[in-house]
C-alpha cells in the first residue's frame, strides 16, 4: 500500500512543479523576457496550459477577481500540498519523510 501513496505523492508533486514552472513561464512572457513566437517556449507554455487548466479553471470561478492578481496556482498548490500530506497520514506511510 505505501508503493501506491508514494507514487500518488510523485504525481502529485510532479504537477506542483508543473504549477510553478507554468506561473514562472507566465510571468516571463508578460515581461517579455521570452517570447512566444519561439516554437519550443510556445510548445512548453501550450503543454502546461493545457495540463494545469483544467485544475485551476474551476478555481479561478470561484475565488473573487483581485485586478490583475491570480491567486489560484497558490490555492490549487495549497490544495496539493494537504492532499499529499492526508494521504501520507491515513496510511502512516510517510513515517521517513
Amino acid at each position: 500500500m505505501c508503493s501506491i501513496v508514494e507514487l500518488i505523492a510523485s504525481v502529485i508533486m510532479l504537477y506542483f512543479w508543473m504549477i510553478l514552472v507554468q506561473v514562472v513561464m507566465s510571468w516571463l512572457i508578460a515581461f517579455n523576457v521570452i517570447n512566444t513566437q519561439n516554437r519550443f517556449v510556445y510548445m512548453v507554455g501550450d503543454f502546461l496550459y493545457k495540463v494545469t487548466e483544467p485544475a485551476l479553471g474551476p478555481i479561478r470561478r470561484i475565488l473573487p477577481s483581485l485586478g490583475g492578481i491570480d491567486l489560484s496556482p497558490v490555492v490549487l498548490i495549497l490544495l496539493l500540498v494537504f492532499l499529499q500530506n492526508f494521504l501520507r497520514e491515513v496510511t502512516s506511510c510517510g513515517a521517513g519523510f
